[in-house]
């Protein structure tokens, strides 16, 4: 690990403790940290909120997830920021600052898992746990030149992890290369399938692609070169409406279905309680929530219909030796402050969101490369693989990208 960065520089953390593990096992020796949505034993759980924080008790258990990883072996050393109410994909915080973007510092980290993205990429844990409903473990992975990893939807639990957006949020990780990736993941997965599946079919999904900075474009498309060499692979380009019909884009994927699904259950999850305490709020949070309040709920119905549809089109569509691949995100990280722009804010926020509706929306298990670099600020890759085909993703992950590490 990385030993310029303490805990203290990075401020990648709300609280630094040591949690000793349980019992040996698959995880030695490693180290780890946890986003502050996810409960600890004996410690609050702020949810990127102070208010939060301080009207609510201290944890009486873990998260199972946490169990899980101290029952084989690796230490906890703390709580790691998260945006408020994970309700953001940027990194900056209101009640608790920006975690360090290490290899961009003059850049947001990305959200809503900052801290757990920053503690990775600073070297100051071998592997962090984070949250992911629509990029949150994803686009901070990218922005941060690590890996990161959305599981299948619901292949762990979310026992002790406080609710955001139950019908796409998931348990996920961060590490700096795909080994220590895959064997946290396969823990949290309590997966023992060790088959060896070739790949058959990559499909490039244009749309992410068409979505992305021309930059951004050609760097990924230059890395992928090699993936043409691979004998028995087939690299195939293909629209989203060639999935799902129709002449819908990961726009629609975005604003029509993911981003209405997002507001109507943030304000079953966590507005009712804003609305009852009226707690400080942050500015951008506050952007943000007018959204959830304004929003008319008879519209629901559509949008849980297209979710649906988007789920079975992309089910019956990918095969069990498939993956898509696309740009993790459509930009580099942008600059501290250069979201406070309503204009600026609009485009990362659509153009994003449109692109992590896909997994999102379709359930899909994703993991995020480190791939390459614009003007030295990272850019990820994003491999996508069917529902529940997580230990293939991990697999064809390291098959294809094993020799990269942040």
């Amino acid at each position: 690990m990385n030993n310029n960065f303490t805990i203290k520089t990075s401020n990648a953390f709300v609280e630094h403790f040591l949690i000793e593990p349980y019992k040996n096992g698959t995880l030695d020796g490693l180290s780890f940290a946890v986003k502050d949505n996810i409960d600890i034993k004996g410690y609050k759980t702020s949810y990127g909120s102070k208010p939060w924080k301080d009207m609510h008790a201290k944890a009486v258990y873990n998260a199972l997830c946490i169990d899980q990883i101290l029952n084989c072996g690796a230490k906890c050393i703390g709580k790691t920021i998260a945006d408020e109410f994970t309700y953001s994909l940027e990194g900056e915080s209101y009640f608790f600052g920006t975690p360090l973007n290490p290899k961009a510092p003059d850049h947001v980290p990305g959200g809503s898992s900052s801290g757990s993205a920053s503690a990775v990429a600073c070297g100051l844990v071998d592997f962090s746990i984070g949250t992911d409903s629509a990029g949150s473990i994803r686009v901070p992975a990218s922005l941060c030149g690590i890996w990161g990893m959305r599981p299948s939807l619901h292949r762990i639990s979310e026992a002790g992890v406080l609710p955001f957006m139950p019908s796409v949020s998931t348990v996920g990780a961060f590490s700096n290369n795909i080994y220590t990736l895959e064997k946290v993941m396969r823990v949290l997965l309590r997966s023992e399938n060790k088959e060896k599946r070739s790949i058959k079919n990559i499909y490039l999904l244009n749309d992410a692609f068409l979505i992305a900075d021309a930059s951004v474009r050609k760097a990924i498309e230059s890395s992928i070169l090699h993936l043409n060499d691979r004998e028995g692979i087939s690299l195939i380009p293909i629209k989203l409406s060639e999935i799902v019909g129709d002449h819908i884009d990961l726009n629609i994927c975005n604003s029509k279905a993911l981003r209405v699904l997002q507001t109507a259950e943030f304000s079953n999850t966590v507005g009712g309680w804003i609305e009852t305490v009226n707690p400080e709020l942050g500015p951008g949070f506050t952007a943000s929530y007018n959204n959830v309040k304004n929003f008319d709920r008879t519209d629901l119905n559509e949008a849980l219909f297209l979710c649906e549809k988007f789920y079975s089109k992309i089910k019956n569509f990918i095969n069990d030796s498939d993956l898509f691949l696309f740009p993790t995100t459509p930009t580099v990280a942008p600059r501290k402050g250069a979201l406070n722009n309503h204009e600026t804010v609009l485009d990362f926020y659509d153009r994003t969101m449109a692109i992590t509706s896909f997994a999102g929306i379709g359930r899909l298990p994703e993991i995020s490369i480190p791939i390459t670099s614009v003007n030295k600020i990272p850019v990820g890759l994003s491999i996508a693989a069917g529902q529940y085909q997580d230990e293939f993703l991990l697999s064809a992950s390291r098959d294809l990208f094993g020799n990269i590490t942040a």
